[in-house]
């Protein structure tokens, strides 16, 4: 072979080399791990979707449910380390944190968190650091909203059970807020709490002796695994009842208020394209809820024997008939 062969058999080499190569970057296929309390989320394959990626195709979804019980997510956290996922996605604060004790390297996208720096999960909301990043869904600043609705609808309401879990590290908070925004609008309130699965027949007693006027939910893996009892348990006992977001409503429950979930799990998916472009978690600030819903259900109103004010019809965002 002469002198210019030689150079270009090296050349048609190193091309065919560098094609390969962006050929099989071009081919990376990302795994993300979905990991909830309960059952998988909408929004979030849309707005994987929204920017570019195909299921199947150059991203794999790997789901995961504790099936209502917190102490299930280490476990699976390490199960899906152990798949070798890109990134972990979840909006369960106990999951975010088993996944931040489990992993330093492995991102971490928070899909809507109640309080992300209460929980020590983020030191700050505008400089998280780490491996973690995502939204917060800033439930504890909702519930002052969330029981003014509840009187709308309600104008005798007096008293109001609320079902919630002590052990979830953002509804002590939660709970407090609720507490005091209730006597401004002339409401006592009675806690219910539950930790468990087997936990929900003892407080649904407890809550039909405490002779309320309504019920309201405060959400976490255990009690959003659990709505359609609980929705079923509202309406034999005859009680309104508030909720955190739609998925209620649509299983019967009277009323919800709080950020639109499919929409944080869309953002989030934003979140993943992004970590997997190149960016750093912490770099990027924990972002806000910016779509909220009021969303009623006038099939159970009426079996309620409720007549919704028209004033409050005009501020919902969804009516369930």
């Amino acid at each position: 072979m002469n002198r210019r062969g030689f150079f270009s058999a090296i050349g048609v080499g190193s091309l065919a080399i560098a094609s390969t190569a962006r050929a099989q970057q071009a081919r990376k296929v990302y795994r993300v791990g979905i990991l909830v309390g309960g059952i998988p989320p909408d929004g979030f394959r849309e707005g994987l979707r929204e920017v570019g990626y195909v299921e199947g195709h150059n991203v794999v979804i790997i789901e995961r449910s504790a099936g209502g019980r917190n102490e299930r997510f280490p476990e699976l956290v390490q199960e899906l380390l152990r798949l070798g996922v890109d990134a972990l996605v979840s909006s369960a604060t106990p999951a975010v944190r088993a996944a931040k004790q489990a992993t330093t390297t492995v991102p971490i996208v928070m899909a809507g968190l109640t309080d992300p720096v209460g929980a020590g999960i983020v030191p700050s909301l505008n400089r998280p650091g780490g491996n973690i990043i995502g939204l917060t869904n800033i439930f504890t600043e909702l519930s002052a909203k969330r029981l003014e609705f509840l009187k709308a609808a309600v104008p005798r309401l007096s008293r109001v059970a609320v079902l919630w879990n002590p052990n979830h590290p953002g509804q002590p908070l939660a709970f407090s807020d609720t507490e005091a925004a209730a006597p401004s609008l002339g409401i006592a309130i009675a806690s219910v709490e539950v930790h468990r699965p087997e936990d929900f027949e003892r407080a649904f007693r407890a809550i039909a002796n405490a002779r309320v006027d309504a019920l309201m939910v405060l959400p976490d893996p255990v009690t959003s695994f659990h709505r359609k009892p609980t929705a079923d348990f509202a309406a034999r006992s005859r009680l309104p009842a508030m909720y955190a977001a739609k998925e209620w409503v649509e299983v019967g429950g009277l009323m919800s208020y709080g950020p639109n979930f499919p929409d944080l799990w869309r953002r989030a998916a934003v979140y993943v394209d992004k970590i997997f472009k190149g960016a750093k978690p912490g770099d990027l600030p924990v972002e806000r809820p910016t779509k909220f819903d009021l969303v009623i259900n006038l099939k159970t109103a009426k079996a309620l024997g409720l007549t919704i004010p028209p004033s409050l019809l005009l501020r919902t965002d969804q009516v369930i008939e």
